[in-house]
């Protein structure tokens, strides 16, 4: 027998998924009569579907496509701050490890801290919410409109997009506003969204990270005399 509360949420899906694919070409189109007006228009301008954001199509031309991602999801994953683990980091005084326990800015305003939830983080399979926070950093950072472009295409496809594993928990409302302001991207795109992601780690899983043997292990290891020579 059918059961049509499934059916309904399946419908509601597929009907953000055709929002989600009608906002890509737009703001692809966007995108690119932005790039004919600086004179930088790509040598397959004409081909539309190389600006699927959402990798709906299957045509030659996602070969090429590939290797860009490739080059381009290096800006994300090969910054020291975003890839290093809490061994990896610069190792936290027995002061700095203290005052995450203060409030959930300390931990955000400490690169340790941040490399320490996001290992946590990743423990609880809640890493992306870490990796999407610190990419918005990196774009707010960003000037040029074309890189702006481009990581914000990348942002959505990795973590906006109802298709990437990676997809991060926002609510209808910042959705909307996210697929108006991706018409005209700018390095302040995702701020509701970075917000709301923000809120999300403070008030979820801050408290669990505070309490757990992962932190309570790193306090005594800090707090133990070095051994004598």
């Amino acid at each position: 027998m059918c059961d049509h509360g499934d059916t309904s949420m399946g419908s509601e899906r597929v009907e953000m998924r055709k929002k989600q694919m009608q906002v890509h070409r737009e703001a692809a189109a966007s995108v690119l009569q932005a790039r004919h007006r600086m004179g930088n228009t790509p040598t397959n301008a004409s081909n539309a579907c190389c600006f699927c954001w959402c990798c709906c199509c299957s045509c030659s031309c996602l070969t090429v496509r590939s290797e860009d991602e490739t080059i381009q999801r290096s800006t994300f994953e090969h910054r020291p701050e975003g890839t290093t683990n809490c061994e990896e980091s610069p190792n936290p005084t027995l002061e700095d490890a203290r005052s995450w326990t203060v409030s959930f800015e300390k931990v955000m305003k400490s690169a340790a801290g941040r490399s320490c939830f996001r290992q946590f983080l990743r423990t609880e399979f809640s890493e992306e919410n870490m990796m999407f926070w610190l990419a918005c950093e990196e774009l707010k950072k960003e000037t040029n409109k074309t890189v702006v472009e481009e990581k914000v295409r990348q942002i959505y496809e990795d973590f906006i997009s109802i298709l990437s594993p990676k997809e991060v928990s926002l609510d209808s409302r910042v959705r909307d506003v996210i697929n108006r302001n991706m018409l005209e991207p700018t390095s302040h795109t995702f701020d509701d969204a970075q917000q709301q992601i923000y809120t999300l780690m403070q008030r979820d899983s801050y408290p669990r990270f505070i309490n757990s043997s992962a932190y309570t292990d790193l306090m005594k290891g800090l707090e133990e005399p070095p051994p004598e020579p």
